[in-house]
């Protein structure tokens, strides 16, 4: 993690040397204007705060860093692929609901786009994809 916080600084102090050649150059282009007109308000914004994101995260990663009492496996050279395998949780790898739920969102998402009647459709099937995933332990045959 000591490396990702060193890219996301390195990050930061890229964005911010952009944002300082991308502010000049305006004011330079436009020299016959005051700095306040010649500058492109939209991009140079975007920029500090693009400087300012990956500042935040850069932070974010260090204290996390800080306060995880040590290396994490992927940190070390000398950790094997096993040291780093946590339980991650119960799956049904024969689960359609995921399937029905991605269709359910791409509806949604086609009715924001074209018609606005398909919108409700997609929530309701939304709502069927949503309760099944969820209580699809709780019937049939995985029943418990």
């Amino acid at each position: 993690m000591k490396t990702n916080t060193n890219l996301w600084w390195i990050l930061a102090g890229f964005f911010f040397l952009c944002f300082a050649l991308y502010t000049g150059w305006n004011i330079i282009e436009h020299s016959n204007l005051p700095w306040y007109h010649a500058t492109e308000w939209v991009g140079s914004v975007a920029l500090l705060f693009t400087v300012f994101m990956a500042a935040m995260i850069a932070f974010y990663v260090g204290r996390v860093h800080n306060a995880q009492g040590g290396e994490l496996p992927e940190d070390s050279l000398t950790a094997d692929i096993d040291d780093g395998d946590p339980e991650q949780g119960e799956f049904s790898p024969w689960s359609w609901w995921p399937l029905v739920l991605a269709f359910s969102a791409a509806l949604a998402i086609l009715g924001l786009a074209v018609g606005t009647f398909l919108l409700p459709i997609g929530v309701g099937v939304f709502v069927v994809a949503i309760v099944g995933w969820v209580y699809e332990y709780y019937r049939g045959y995985f029943a418990r």
